[in-house]
């Protein structure tokens, strides 16, 4: 699921592109930002169907090898214990995960794509996790459990293969991979046998989530000349030009957020802004930045401009 923080980068982004853009449309960036949230959640499916490639990929690897020839047991092959993971088995037989899946139209079916798992998988073979796995007489579900994520976390989240890949497939992904990431972890861990295998969803609520999204981008720049003077009142020793983009847009953001949304507290919208622009901005950015929010709340508490609904909201 999308976290705030994730919502508030992706708006970021957006407003950064529009800014950099003279002729920008609004609502056509808009309509991009949107797309950029779609596309985590095809990331996110994307990584899902890999663990049913790597099933089949050792079904495959078993039924090639010497026992058509030697008329041995390919039962006692003990890659036949990847094959009947029991949470692999489960996720492959997830119909929520087919179905959308199916909706979104992501797959893994194409000649490059099956070329490109076929590296991977291969690669995977060799690790300390995958022979330790095949090698143990556990046959516990936890076990099960113990080798998808091990072999998830370092043998596809760790791939480059794999990663440059997915970033040529879409520019979007480049700052949503480790998120992703972490919702497949989430998933895999919440696996339970003998039930449905159900995927996250993208939000925790999705109108919630979408509204807040969508305000503060829209919000934003509905308020973006009253939100540049107070930058320029606040900033008196430099000259608008000569702060970096990414840093006025983050102030622009945090005001918009501290003075209309009501229900999120000051505090948090402050702490959140300064931990995106040490991931976004240059290296002494977030004290600037925190510097100058800081006074702008002060302002806004005496011209009564700041309302929140809520006990502790203000602080």
């Amino acid at each position: 699921m999308l976290t705030r923080r994730h919502l508030r980068i992706k708006v970021l982004q957006a407003l950064y592109s529009y800014f950099q853009t003279p002729e920008a449309d609004v609502l056509q960036q808009e309509k991009e930002l949107m797309r950029s949230i779609d596309k985590i959640y095809e990331l996110y499916l994307f990584y899902m169907l890999i663990f049913e490639e790597y099933k089949t990929f050792v079904e495959k690897e078993i039924d090639q090898s010497k026992y058509k020839i030697s008329g041995g047991n390919p039962e006692n092959d003990p890659r036949q214990k990847v094959v009947k993971n029991r949470l692999l088995e489960l996720i492959e037989s997830s119909t929520e995960l087919r179905k959308v899946s199916e909706s979104k139209k992501v797959s893994w079916i194409g000649d490059d794509k099956q070329d490109l798992l076929k590296k991977v998988f291969k690669k995977a073979k060799s690790s300390e996790n995958y022979q330790e796995y095949i090698e143990s007489t556990d046959s516990s579900w936890e076990d099960d459990r113990k080798f998808l994520i091990e072999f998830f976390k370092k043998d596809i989240a760790n791939s480059e293969l794999l990663y440059f890949y997915l970033e040529e497939e879409s520019i979007m992904w480049q700052d949503d991979i480790d998120h992703v990431c972490s919702m497949v972890l989430k998933s895999l861990k919440k696996g339970e046998p003998g039930k449905e295998f159900h995927i996250l969803p993208l939000y925790k609520d999705e109108d919630d989530e979408k509204g807040f999204l969508l305000d503060l981008y829209q919000k934003t720049l509905k308020h973006d000349e009253e939100n540049s003077e107070l930058i320029d009142q606040l900033t008196k020793n430099w000259e608008m030009d000569r702060i970096a983009l990414m840093d006025v847009i983050l102030m622009k953001m945090a005001v918009t957020e501290i003075m209309h949304f009501k229900t999120v507290p000051t505090k948090v919208t402050l702490n959140e802004y300064i931990e995106i622009s040490k991931f976004y901005s240059t290296p002494k950015s977030n004290g600037f930045i925190n510097g100058v929010l800081d006074k702008a709340i002060e302002v806004l508490k005496e011209d009564g401009r700041l309302v929140k609904t809520g006990r502790g909201l203000m602080e």
